[in-house]
């Protein structure tokens, strides 16, 4: 049987499983395989030899280890160049044998029901066989995910979203309509496939997942996953816009409050008031232009369609100006603290609340800007 799917199997040192994984694959219908040798010792030259020797296999060459986000990016690339007319999408998959072959073709079917979705494998961490730091890692990776990028849509209509359950699996089927978008995704290593990830959930990409059986050889000591070096990069990447929101925020509070706490003191001829909700407003509309854009440009990078996010970011803008001075007010009218002490703590409070709205309202992407091209125009 024909299978819809070209495979992608990045590797790096492999023994001679990886010739029987391979050949089991073409066994089971799938008639085009990408091997990727990222760099591999001079012991693993025969190998690849041997692989790139069916007709099926085709090998790119890495001279030296670049990494597994490149090896995916080359691998894309190359497909695109040369199968993606032929085929609805690109199945990774990794070369130790942890993914089975009956895993992969339930994701090379789904791959056909689903169009322009994301399909993961997904794996069960709550299983005793699954060593401590995969459970801990991928589960703590998981909330983070969740809290500060979001959850995933549903490509059943109707659905509600979900947090990705298995954010570091290496199994994922990717349809043509998304992978010209992959492509220009940073990183070079693992923190690529989380980047991809983040890129889903960024741009509303309904995402499928499939669980699939959780296999560990030898206590997963074959992986080439540097626990600092590449856990680092990932949590980089996860934290990497609400760090930027941070620093976005914190400049335009700078700016805001001391446009109003210059304003408190100009304006102490008038009453309460008048003067807290003038000092706002005035200092908002400076440091709201501010913020608009550094948002616009810097954290969220939606360019898009600048009347729609302009509108809802004053939306936003105006019901959390209202918010602050209501609370600012209501606070100093029943107690003795100052307008700009009160100020300072309520605007706090807004501020992880504006964090998620921007996010997932004003600034969410669309989907019409993914595929204007299709991969194989590439």
């Amino acid at each position: 049987m024909s299978r819809n799917s070209v495979l992608i199997i990045p590797s790096l040192n492999p023994d001679e499983r990886l010739i029987s994984y391979i050949k089991d694959l073409i066994a089971k219908g799938f008639s085009k395989i990408i091997l990727i040798d990222d760099g591999s010792s001079p012991t693993s030259r025969d190998i690849f030899q041997a692989a790139d020797a069916l007709p099926e296999c085709d090998l790119l060459v890495h001279t030296v280890n670049m990494g597994k986000g490149r090896s995916l990016k080359d691998a894309f690339n190359y497909y695109c160049q040369n199968y993606s007319k032929d085929y609805l999408g690109i199945i990774t998959a990794d070369s130790d044998g942890q993914h089975l072959s009956e895993d992969i073709i339930r994701l090379d079917t789904a791959l056909s029901k689903t169009p322009d979705t994301l399909i993961l494998g997904c794996r069960d961490f709550d299983k005793p066989s699954v060593p401590l730091k995969s459970s801990f890692g991928n589960k703590m990776t998981r909330q983070a995910l969740r809290l500060l990028i979001g959850s995933a849509r549903q490509p059943e209509p109707g659905k509600r979203t979900k947090a990705i359950s298995d954010t570091q699996t290496g199994l994922r089927a990717i349809p043509n309509s998304l992978i010209k978008n992959y492509l220009t995704l940073a990183g070079e290593h693992f923190e690529y496939e989380t980047n991809m990830l983040i890129e889903a959930l960024h741009t509303n990409t309904a995402i499928k997942e499939i669980t699939i059986q959780t296999v560990y050889i030898n206590e997963n000591s074959e992986t080439h996953f540097r626990p600092l070096a590449d856990s680092f990069a990932i949590y980089k990447q996860i934290f990497s816009t609400f760090l930027k929101y941070t620093f976005a925020s914190l400049s335009s509070f700078f700016i805001d409050y001391s446009i109003y706490s210059l304003l408190i003191l100009l304006l102490g001829f008038l009453p309460l008031a008048p003067k807290i909700w003038t000092a706002s407003v005035c200092a908002r509309i400076f440091s709201s232009l501010y913020n608009y854009g550094m948002n616009m440009s810097i954290v969220f990078k939606n360019n898009t369609n600048k009347r729609m996010t302009l509108a809802k970011y004053y939306t936003l803008c105006i019901l959390q100006l209202c918010c602050s001075s209501l609370f600012v007010w209501l606070v100093c009218a029943k107690t003795h603290l100052s307008e700009i002490t009160v100020k300072l703590f309520v605007d706090s409070f807004l501020f992880i609340a504006s964090f998620y709205i921007q996010k997932n309202w004003v600034f969410q992407k669309s989907r019409k800007h993914i595929m204007e091209l299709p991969c194989s125009t590439l």
